[in-house]
């Protein structure tokens, strides 16, 4: 049983009948036949059960989209019913209104929507669906809650493609440069054609050039198909937050930007995400690329994991598809100790068959500590900043010597220069 706030139109009866009456035995009265209309009006209120509640199938949306979830309720009982309805989820799906009047006679059936505005990325799991029915009087209720299973799943915002666009058109003219290259590493044959002054006398097709009795050259054109692989790490150092997400989701972008790119440029895309054991793996081996939309939906149900990456373990994922050269990215924090006893060790081996690329976030808020001294709490915080970043730089540095691009840029930043150093790859023939 429920007490709904017209029961509380008791109390001023009450302290009008002990006015009236001062005495013990009027507030025992008074009690006694307040909880007999309570329980009476319990008891003549429409069972809950009478109502058959089910939860369409919620889409996919974007973290910052808005989107709705819809409830069928019945009303399979003999009898009108009146009462509240609560569509209860998590606090990250951001429901919006999610209490709700009902109304509906005997057979009647009705939809009842609940926005949901999520605030993190990921599976949001909504609760139990509550129903209060009321008696006649209004003054207590029948409740009881419902298993209704629902999930909306937030998927990566995906604030990079801003950047898409400018960079398909870079993509377009090293393409365009490209085709006409006529010998280099990183090219593939593309057509011939006859041949005009100016151009290298290496690129002559000397059989095709008998065949047509006039000299003919070979034209080029970029390689394609290359293999960019991009591993993620989503151990402990990915947790940290950056401004209002975790590092892992900066990261996430910065490997969205580059697939992206990649996919127009028709290169094969794998991408890992993993710490102590493999999360997520999009594309490779017998499935080919992988697109946009599998990785965006592989994205959405990573969260970091409290516990220490295990880089032989994921770099085997990428030896395991054959040592064929590729761009090898690894998303994941400088932090000098995971690093050293983790990542490093590994370098070697990696820089000898692939192209290593190692992305970094960084966090502002430390470039912002090291500029405030203006007493002596933020003298020793922008002490702090300062060794965090010598550190910082000490890895990077470590990572270069054996052979690894490395890029440290905030979440902002990195996708960019992500992309440009592969853009540059492609430029120079490298890829």
């Amino acid at each position: 049983m429920a007490l709904t706030h017209r029961a509380l139109w008791l109390i001023p009866l009450g302290v009008v009948a002990a006015v009236i009456w001062p005495s013990p035995g009027t507030v025992r009265i008074w009690a006694v036949a307040s909880v007999a209309v309570l329980a009476l009006d319990a008891w003549l209120a429409p069972r809950p059960d009478d109502l058959r509640v089910a939860r369409a199938p919620i889409p996919a949306r974007r973290l910052g989209e808005s989107g709705e979830s819809l409830l069928t309720v019945t009303n399979s009982g003999g009898r009108r019913v009146r009462g509240l309805l609560r569509d209860a989820w998590q606090p990250s799906a951001g429901a919006v209104g999610d209490r709700h009047e009902v109304d509906l006679v005997p057979r009647e059936r009705v939809r009842i929507a609940t926005r949901l505005q999520p605030t993190r990325r990921g599976d949001r799991i909504a609760d139990a669906v509550t129903i209060r029915l009321r008696g006649p009087l209004g003054l207590a209720a029948r409740q009881r809650s419902f298993v209704v299973p629902g999930t909306l799943r937030a998927l990566h915002p995906f604030a990079s493609r801003k950047h898409l666009p400018s960079k398909l058109a870079q993509l377009r003219e090293i393409d365009g440069r490209s085709a006409v290259r006529t010998r280099g590493q990183g090219t593939e044959f593309d057509s011939l054609r006859d041949y005009v002054e100016g151009d290298d006398v290496r690129s002559i097709d000397w059989r095709a050039t008998a065949r047509r009795q006039h000299l003919v050259v070979r034209t080029w054109q970029p390689e394609q198909h290359r293999r960019i692989v991009i591993v993620l790490d989503s151990s402990r150092t990915s947790a940290g937050r950056v401004g209002d997400a975790p590092r892992l989701d900066a990261g996430m972008d910065a490997a969205l930007l580059l697939a992206a790119l990649a996919q127009h440029a028709r290169d094969r895309v794998e991408v890992v995400v993993g710490d102590r054991r493999i999360r997520a793996r999009v594309g490779g081996g017998t499935r080919g690329t992988a697109s946009l939309k599998d990785i965006v939906e592989a994205f959405a149900g990573v969260e970091p994991e409290l516990v220490e990456a295990d880089w032989p373990a994921l770099l085997s994922a990428v030896s395991a598809r054959g040592n064929r050269r590729a761009l090898v990215v690894l998303v994941t924090p400088l932090e000098s100790a995971a690093v050293e006893f983790g990542l490093l060790p590994s370098i070697p081996g990696l820089v000898r068959h692939h192209e290593v690329v190692v992305a970094s976030v960084a966090d502002p808020a430390v470039s912002a500590l090291r500029e405030r001294r203006g007493d002596l709490e933020s003298t020793y915080a922008a002490a702090a900043a300062e060794r965090t970043v010598a550190l910082r730089a000490q890895t990077a540095d470590a990572l270069r010597r054996l052979g690894a691009h490395v890029l440290d840029a905030d979440a902002d930043t990195l996708p960019v220069e992500l992309v440009d150093y592969y853009l540059l790859l492609k430029a120079h023939g490298r890829l």
